[in-house]
């Protein structure tokens, strides 16, 4: 069963966010009450896979925690040959995604790896997911890891991308920001906790403006983006090669 998140709900010296064990415990929950359309974005992210798989080739879920979006895509794919490839560099999370895929069956092979994105050989790929994962690597370092996904995928692959993003000027961002901790508060969330986590992720997540997402993807060559998905600053992109 899954744990409640109460990680922020007493007063602390608040460290940095990590995906921790603690964190692992409580993700789901964590997760659901946090992000609006959560659920809608990983089935989503699932049939958008299933339409754009290849035969003989590979899908990747980068930062895939434990493994929502790769069991999304395991459960769409129709196509021949294809392997997914979940990547994740919390040793925690990965132990437990391999765990919990466990207990699905499935003819779709599924390998989860400990590793660092940056560092990450990605071959033969017609689809890779970022769920909520580019926003954690470093902003000097992502346009780097985009063009690396791009470079290899398949000619028609998919970037299939979800990010919070910040709003284009200061008071959309407010509003934006607002509007989420009204949900967080809706979810049973306490102020103290909204507080703590903002926080305890401000250093480590560090959002980008939805145009700078859309001008990099277009940059990097790309010949198609598209929104497919916003609730506040939570939105869902797809790129096309």
């Amino acid at each position: 069963m899954t744990q409640k998140d109460s990680i922020y709900a007493t007063e602390q010296a608040v460290k940095d966010f990590s995906f921790d064990q603690h964190v692992v415990e409580v993700f789901p929950d964590m997760i659901q009450r946090s992000v609006p359309g959560y659920a809608t974005i990983v089935s989503t992210m699932g049939k958008l896979a299933g339409e754009y798989a290849q035969s003989n080739s590979n899908l990747y879920d980068l930062g895939c925690s434990l493994g929502a979006v790769t069991l999304s895509m395991r459960r769409n794919i129709r196509t021949d040959n294809c392997n997914i490839i979940a990547v994740d560099n919390s040793q925690a999370m990965v132990e437990r995604c391999k765990l919990h895929l466990q207990g699905f069956r499935s003819e779709v092979p599924v390998t989860v790896t400990l590793g660092d994105i940056n560092d990450l050989a990605i071959e033969n790929a017609s689809v890779v997911a970022m769920n909520f994962t580019l926003q954690f690597i470093p902003p000097e370092k992502r346009h780097a890891v985009l063009e690396k996904i791009y470079a290899n995928l398949k000619p028609g692959g998919v970037l299939l991308l979800s990010e919070k993003i910040k709003g284009e000027n200061e008071q959309c961002n407010n509003l934006l920001i607002d509007l989420h901790h009204d949900f967080k508060r809706h979810n049973g969330y306490s102020e103290l906790e909204i507080s703590q986590k903002r926080t305890a992720i401000e250093n480590v997540m560090r959002p980008d403006h939805l145009s700078t997402h859309l001008a990099r993807l277009t940059e990097i060559g790309f010949s198609q983006t598209q929104v497919w998905y916003q609730c506040f600053n939570f939105c869902s992109m797809i790129a096309i090669k």
